[in-house]
């Protein structure tokens, strides 16, 4: 008897001492600060509060997910360095972020060479174009971009153009997107001018554009405080062509820093989530946007952004995926990552697919003007 009842406290203490469920950590590397905050600050905030909306419900299967995120200020070094540094010090299973295309070319590296999953939130082609067996992302890439501008320039019956870009990574990779596809487009450049990252004034490289004989239209490739610069000295120099800015600027900051009247009139392609009220009852990504849009801005007392959109996107993308995949192996998430079909984001609907790692179509993108300080559809 003496034996059974100690047995059976053995038990109960091996019960006793067991450890809890392990934690899902997810890794995040965002430019939360320095010249792409913009972008990167509602990325984290929108990451960090859909985390505590996870775990508040439950978590992923029951276990709570951990975020490990990291500021990398914008310096694909240091993204580079974190992202190793989730990957070999702190466990995680997947990451997203990659604010800017720089740092997403760098966190990829590591996430193809250690085999992890990873969601980036930047534009270029570059990333998914070739396919990596181990990279996503959820915005639109430039040369979408390029494509969507291109067609409502020639609805309008502008065809020779002038291209301003900036040298960074996303401008640069614009640029040459722009370039091909204006071959095929029935679009002239006429003009090409570019800019550097620390330049804070375009008039020179704008007054040569204007120069040009028969140009109809300018269109900027950049993102951050460039196309800002750009929209203010474009009204200084009272140019009133048609001024175009790329997706990487589509948000209310980007209204702010340039001046809401400097920017009146101004086209960009954009997403849904900047004009959730003006959509059909009907579009199905209405209630998402409007949704998160409620929990963001009562979350962060802070307007929502296109670029935190982004970041909604990667996070429900992953959680579907964690939430299906039969283990939180990284290898298992990665595969549920790429069976996601038919998931309405505040970007565009996904379907992921072996050989589609944006899963995205051009539908996706609407065109937008700015007027009176906000945003209206362009029919």
């Amino acid at each position: 008897m003496k034996r059974i009842v100690t047995g059976a406290l053995a038990l109960a203490l091996l019960a006793t001492a067991a450890p809890a469920l392990a934690d899902i950590k997810i890794g995040a590397v965002v430019s939360e600060t320095g010249p792409a905050s913009s972008l990167g600050d509602p990325e984290a905030k929108t990451i960090r509060m859909m985390v505590e909306e996870l775990n508040a419900k439950g978590g992923i299967k029951g276990e709570k997910a951990k975020l490990v995120l990291y500021d990398d200020g914008g310096d694909p070094s240091k993204a580079k360095t974190f992202a190793t540094r989730l990957v070999e010090d702190d466990g995680v299973v997947a990451m997203v972020g990659g604010t800017t295309t720089g740092t997403s070319l760098a966190i990829l590296a590591v996430a193809e060479e250690s085999k992890v999953p990873f969601i980036s939130l930047a534009g270029a082609i570059e990333i998914i174009d070739p396919v990596k067996p181990f990279t996503f992302k959820t915005p639109h890439t430039d040369r979408m971009a390029c494509q969507k501008i291109f067609d409502d320039m020639k609805a309008r019956g502008l065809t020779k153009i002038g291209l301003i870009s900036g040298t960074d990574g996303f401008g640069a990779s614009m640029r040459a997107q722009c370039i091909a596809v204006a071959k095929t487009s029935g679009i002239e450049i006429v003009a090409d001018e570019t800019y550097g990252p620390k330049d804070a004034d375009m008039t020179p490289q704008l007054t040569n554009i204007r120069n040009k004989p028969g140009i109809q239209a300018v269109l900027n490739t950049g993102f951050g405080q460039g196309p800002a610069t750009i929209t203010r000295n474009y009204a200084q120099l009272g140019i009133t062509l048609p001024l175009y800015q790329s997706h990487g600027v589509a948000s209310n900051a980007f209204i702010e820093l340039s001046g809401a009247k400097n920017a009146e009139g101004v086209r960009l392609p954009g997403t849904a989530l900047l004009v959730g009220e003006l959509l059909d009852p009907k579009d199905p990504q209405k209630p998402v946007v409007l949704a998160y849009k409620a929990s963001f801005e009562k979350a962060a007392n802070a307007p929502v952004s296109t670029f935190g959109g982004y970041a909604h996107d990667a996070m429900r993308i992953l959680t579907e995926a964690l939430n299906k995949a039969p283990s939180a192996k990284p290898a298992a998430i990665r595969d549920a990552i790429e069976s996601t079909t038919g998931l309405v984001g505040t970007t565009g609907t996904y379907n992921y697919s072996k050989t589609d790692h944006l899963g995205l179509d051009l539908s996706a993108f609407r065109m937008l003007e700015i007027s009176n300080g906000g945003w209206k559809l362009v029919k």
